[in-house]
């Protein structure tokens, strides 16, 4: 029975297969990357400073847009782009051209230079850009590895921990997908036009609105990765997005934006237009709000950050400070590199970061894969068990005790990959109703003597920096914030603030989790561009957090009424 079970599920397999090989016979990139690879390899080994690997990354992206203003189509049109990235490296796994050089080494290395193939397959025009990017980072590669060479014997430091490699060496993989079919051309342009105007015409109805912009992007992406090392991985991904953003003007000329945004993975996966309609509609009733709320002052007290305000909280000042990479080089501040094994957060808190989700709590998120864009498989890794630091986000830049890649080496379409976040979950085994959490923060209030405390309950993004010649700060930006006052009064919303702070410190003040969980999803940028992220945790209640006030964005009161904001005669 066991054996006939084997055969059935080996049959299913076969069959699955066979096309897919059969179409790759087809696909006469994979074949002009593959030959060009093999000859590019052969001559290099062959060079008095030899390369020991190369790989070619093409990204082969078509992209639509539509924009509406107020109710009007304001700009629509198509690309495509097909965009190649080749690393070649010198020297040995041990040591070769990316090796760190000292205080100042992200001045010194040269990185990546994407370069734009030809969209058609014609053989002789793809060898060329080939040909010329692979020259351009041999040359590189080996200007790189000279300026390590002498970097090191320069270098007069002891070493006290034994030398880590500076390339991982992995097992090689090989997966591919057929190509999809072309969905931006079937796209129902018309359709949409009508629905994305219909839902910006809302913005019409308040005259002091000064943005009333719906737009949506559709990306339908096909990614070639090869190396010398035998790995191939050729996957598809497609993305839309819409982005609602809207501002208004207060009564002292400060100019005030919300924004909203929804992720599918095709636009058939958006929600019901009521669904997106009534959104936009609180989004104008808020607005309103926000017009005649008063401007915030400096505040350092309790505050109660709601599920999407905690999990960006959660990326900036958390996920970044776990990404591999940083702690081999000697600018950045390492928060976190020797603390393995040490409690980071609560011992209630687990944090880990997840590709291989598609979804959370029913809601699509866009920060999984495959294969990451090092060829390595996505795999799910508990950066924080119970509190405890257990590992960091990796590469194929190895650290000591950490010398395999976990599947997060990423980057943009031409960047070079470095370790990056994906899909963050904090989850917790204590969470308590948002009820008590603002009893907790009323109790923290009183004892602190503040008249009240904070809420957060949206943000739009944030940033942190983590080299050692800056402040190891973090800035978060709210867009929705409520005082909840200690004398019972209703709460009562404000404008103006910026949630700001140092990492440990902020840790250290997290002193309960909600039982409810929410997911922000967005973009993060870093060293290798901006990468599809998303970010869920329950909401926290800080004893202490700070804030300061917001760049403001004044604008002169208009002469004239804006056009479509009164009664027609």
């Amino acid at each position: 029975m066991l054996l006939g079970y084997i055969k059935r599920r080996l049959g299913v397999f076969l069959l699955f297969m066979l096309p897919a090989f059969a179409v790759r016979a087809q696909d006469s990139l994979i074949t002009v990357l593959e030959a060009e690879l093999a000859r590019s390899f052969t001559e290099l080994k062959k060079a008095t400073v030899p390369a020991y690997y190369i790989d070619y990354r093409v990204d082969d992206v078509a992209n639509l847009h539509l924009n509406t203003s107020f109710g009007s189509l304001v700009r629509a049109g198509s690309d495509k782009s097909r965009v190649l990235v080749s690393r070649v490296k010198v020297g040995s796994y041990e040591f070769d051209n990316t090796h760190p050089q000292g205080p100042d080494d992200f001045e010194m290395h040269e990185g990546s230079d994407p370069t734009e193939l030809p969209y058609e397959n014609e053989k002789i025009a793809l060898r060329m850009g080939i040909w010329m990017t692979t020259q351009n980072e041999y040359k590189q590669a080996l200007r790189g590895f000279k300026a390590a060479r002498q970097a090191r014997e320069r270098t007069t430091t002891p070493v006290t921990t034994a030398p880590t490699n500076d390339f991982s060496k992995e097992t090689p993989t090989r997966y591919y997908e057929p190509p999809q079919a072309d969905l931006i051309t079937a796209f129902n342009g018309g359709v949409w036009k009508e629905k994305l105007k219909k839902y910006s015409a809302l913005f019409l109805k308040n005259g002091d609105l000064v943005e009333g912009d719906v737009s949506l992007q559709f990306s339908q992406e096909r990614k070639y990765f090869i190396t010398t090392e035998q790995t191939q991985v050729v996957q598809n991904n497609t993305s839309a997005y819409i982005h609602v953003n809207g501002s208004i003007r207060a009564s002292d000329g400060d100019v005030i934006p919300l924004h909203l945004s929804y992720y599918a993975v095709t636009p058939d996966g958006f929600p019901a237009d009521e669904k997106i309609m009534g959104d936009i509609e609180k989004m104008i009733a808020s607005l309103e709000k926000l017009k005649t709320a008063p401007l915030a002052e400096p505040y350092s007290g309790p505050a109660i950050l709601l599920a999407p305000a905690a999990g960006v909280f959660f990326h900036e000042i958390f996920g970044h400070r776990v990404e591999g990479h940083r702690m081999k080089k000697e600018y950045d501040g390492h928060t976190f590199k020797a603390k393995i094994g040490e409690y980071v957060l609560p011992k209630t808190l687990q944090v880990y970061f997840d590709p291989t989700l598609t979804a959370i709590d029913g809601k699509p998120i866009n920060g999984g894969y495959k294969y990451d864009d090092e060829g390595i498989k996505g795999e799910r890794v508990t950066v924080v068990d119970k509190g405890m630091l257990k590992t960091f986000l990796m590469s194929r830049t190895p650290l000591e005790n950490l010398a395999r890649s976990n599947g997060h080496g990423r980057a943009s379409i031409g960047m070079e990959p470095v370790s990056r976040q994906s899909n963050l979950i904090v989850e917790t085994t204590k969470g308590v109703p948002m009820e008590d959490l603002r009893k907790m923060l009323l109790k923290e209030c009183k004892r602190q003597g503040k008249p009240y405390g904070y809420l957060f309950r949206d943000v739009v993004g944030g940033f942190t920096v983590t080299d050692r010649y800056n402040p190891n700060a973090f800035n978060i930006f709210p867009t929705m914030v409520y005082r909840i006052y200690v004398d019972g009064r209703a709460d009562e919303l404000v404008r103006g603030v910026d949630l700001i702070g140092t990492p440990l410190a902020m840790f250290a003040e997290i002193q309960a989790t909600g039982n409810d969980r929410d997911t922000f999803i967005g973009f993060c940028g870093a060293e290798s561009g901006y990468v599809p992220v998303s970010a869920a945790s329950p909401s926290l209640f800080v004893r202490r957090i700070e804030t300061q006030k917001k760049p403001r964005q004044h604008q002169e009161a208009t002469l004239l009424s804006r056009p479509g904001s009164q009664p027609q005669p």
